[in-house]
């Protein structure tokens, strides 16, 4: 077991508050929960170990049950809160493409950093980037490579396609290397279109294009990539600018906000909770309110390539190096 405290003092932390008194600050833990998901079985009824790919993402489904995005066979997994195995699907839903840098010296000025390869110098299913679930219920996945999202009910039947399957492009209907969708608290859609393009797109609940901002570049409201996104319960949309190591905060309609800085390339982030009084957002590692001070961190501070939370305070990080951890506090 892994543990760190946050505070001023173990054990006694104080603040000092305007009218002279001192009251007790909460001090969080989280804790590593070894050996999750349940062993699977062989056919000899012994336990084995599970053949993950590099886990992209996870996601808390509407009861409870946590969703396994992985780059190989049956790529979207089920499993409950405890590791116990449900089922899987999604095989020949992705695309085998990779999405790969581009070696600095090879790269055109104002241009994306990032490509992707195909065939049979991609892998399988490595278009499997990002998985989250929608206030109804329904399972979202984005397929990098493959230029689109898709949106499935909860027993993993296809309803939408945002973009366009196997095309990239910059237009309302097609996208290009996209990374994460999110949701806000109306119904609209928002996708990250991160990697070969460098804006946010947003969409009614039915899928109808509504807007987008976003460019190439370092200023407010320009990314380096946006790999990830966030809608609090007032509407304001959080994006993680991986390559500029922030996070940048717009209204719903894309006018910028502020920004943190100097926080690391995050590659993950969510949202705990619809409850507006009670918001905070995981970026990477690090948990923070909406102002953007951190209130606690993950043993060893890494938020993998995508992270979720519970209802009941649980948090799962999916790492690329093909596992999934879970911490409680």
């Amino acid at each position: 077991m892994r543990a760190r405290w946050l505070g001023i003092l173990a054990g006694g932390v104080f603040m000092l508050l305007g009218c002279g008194h001192l009251v007790s600050a909460q001090v969080v833990e989280y804790t590593e929960v070894e050996g999750w998901p349940d062993p699977a079985t062989s056919a000899a009824g012994t336990p084995a170990a599970w053949n993950f790919g590099q886990v992209s993402g996870v996601a808390t489904s509407a009861n409870g049950y946590i969703l396994v995005l992985h780059r190989g066979a049956n790529p979207i997994m089920l499993f409950d809160s405890g590791g116990r195995f449900v089922r899987a699907w999604g095989d020949g839903l992705f695309s085998s493409g990779k999405v790969g840098g581009i070696a600095p010296g090879d790269r055109q000025p104002g241009q994306s950093g990032y490509t992707a390869v195909y065939g049979p110098a991609g892998c399988h299913a490595c278009g499997a980037h990002a998985i989250r679930v929608d206030p109804d219920g329904n399972i979202w996945v984005v397929d990098a490579p493959g230029h689109v999202v898709y949106k499935m009910d909860p027993q993993g039947r296809v309803l939408r396609e945002l973009g366009t399957r196997g095309v990239s492009g910059v237009s309302q209907s097609t996208f290009n290397l996209p990374t994460d969708v999110a949701f806000s608290p109306g119904g609209d859609v928002y996708v990250s279109d991160g990697y070969g393009n460098a804006r946010v797109v947003k969409y009614t609940a039915d899928g109808q294009y509504l807007l987008e901002w976003g460019s190439r570049g370092t200023g407010p409201g320009e990314f380096g990539l946006p790999h990830n996104l966030a809608v609090d319960a007032e509407g304001r949309v959080y994006v993680t600018d991986r390559d500029n190591q922030r996070v940048q905060v717009f209204t719903r309609e894309g006018e910028f906000l502020t920004e943190w800085q100097d926080i690391g390339g995050n590659s993950a982030l969510f949202m705990t909770t619809t409850r507006e009084e009670n918001q905070q957002i995981w970026t990477g590692g690090t948990l923070r309110n909406l102002d953007g001070e951190a209130v606690a961190t993950l043993p060893g501070g890494n938020g993998g390539h995508g992270m979720t939370e519970t209802p009941d305070g649980e948090v799962f990080v999916a790492q690329l190096a093909g596992r999934v951890q879970k911490f409680v506090k």
